[in-house]
């Protein structure tokens, strides 16, 4: 057989990606993904301005799914709005507020409207936001929707058995928080996500590249990077207020003693937290099976843009016939 022509196969892995997002992680780029909440509010205009300092850097812009247990704008709405701005959105999909029968419409509706990357989370619990007595759903896990919409997408059908005459295209993803994997350290929860449906995990904010290394490592001899693409939590921090507040109230988050003092001695933390950012995208280009970053925070969006464009990603990718 001769070989394949480098730019003909990057044109056949963009024909049978899902997502723009999709088509990149199957070269071996690595990605840059960004994060954003929509607003409250039912302007167009004002989720334009709020994504905007992304346009250019983000190879996608994840659309939080009521973040805080707090009424947003609907995010498949704000998602369809950064899809006509020329943004590639990720879809959240959290399970605290629609059923089964819900959260499949909408995964319908994401790929009728050109949207093919969907996150599945848990959500933050009720009790977090601002309206505490609200009735939480959980019909279904983050799994459980992994799994749907992967029986959507491969066989045409819904759980009960009716088929769907166009099948969605989708790229599934699930949720990660890299961890120091010790003796007792086991990846079920991760093989489980995969066996659902997953294909791209995205993390926890992890501010720690020596460990990730030792993890990447780890779900390499699993035979877990074999199976998904693993792109690394990390983010503006705004202070060292911030840095304390995030180790004390965020899961999974451990930011090290020197970063908070290298925050705590800079004339303009916010300016130090960015460059902190830039650094560790950096960093994590360099470690085998990272596929690539997720910047995050809230309200962040002009500092993660700002972060993206001195780590210069984008600026340094070669051209897609040059891939082989």
């Amino acid at each position: 057989m001769s070989q394949t022509d480098p730019a003909l196969a990057a044109q056949n892995e963009d024909a049978i990606a899902a997502s723009g997002l999709q088509a990149l992680l199957a070269r071996g780029v690595f990605v840059l993904t960004g994060g954003t909440t929509p607003p409250v509010s039912a302007a167009p205009e004002d989720m334009r301005a709020r994504v905007a300092p992304l346009s250019g850097l983000a190879d996608a812009v994840n659309v939080t799914d009521g973040a805080g247990a707090k009424t947003h704008m609907s995010s498949l709405a704000a998602a369809a709005l950064m899809r006509d701005y020329g943004l590639e959105p990720v879809l959240q999909f959290t399970m605290r507020d629609r059923n089964r029968l819900a959260l499949q419409a909408d995964v319908l509706g994401a790929a009728a409207l050109g949207i093919g990357n969907i996150l599945c989370l848990s959500g933050d619990s009720v009790e977090a936001g601002d309206q505490p007595d609200a009735k939480p759903v959980h019909d279904i896990d983050s799994r459980g929707l992994l799994r749907t919409a992967r029986a959507m997408r491969d066989d045409g059908l819904l759980p009960s058995g009716r088929a769907v005459s166009t099948p969605p295209r989708l790229f599934l993803g699930a949720a990660d928080a890299p961890t120091e994997p010790g003796p007792d350290w086991s990846p079920a929860g991760l093989h489980a996500k995969i066996d659902a449906g997953a294909q791209f995990f995205q993390t926890q904010y992890c501010f720690e590249p020596d460990m990730v290394r030792r993890y990447m490592a780890r779900l390499g001899d699993e035979g877990i990077l074999e199976k998904a693409y693993f792109i690394i939590g990390i983010g503006p921090i705004k202070s060292v207020k911030s840095a304390r507040w995030m180790n004390d109230n965020l899961w999974g988050v451990h930011i090290p003693d020197a970063t908070i003092a290298r925050l705590d001695g800079a004339s303009d933390q916010a300016e130090e937290g960015i460059a902190i950012c830039a650094e560790l995208i950096d960093a994590l280009q360099q470690i085998p099976g990272v596929a690539g970053a997720h910047i995050m925070g809230p309200r962040s969006e002009e500092a993660a843009a700002e972060a993206m464009k001195r780590a210069g990603v984008t600026e340094r990718r070669v051209p897609a016939q040059a891939l082989g």
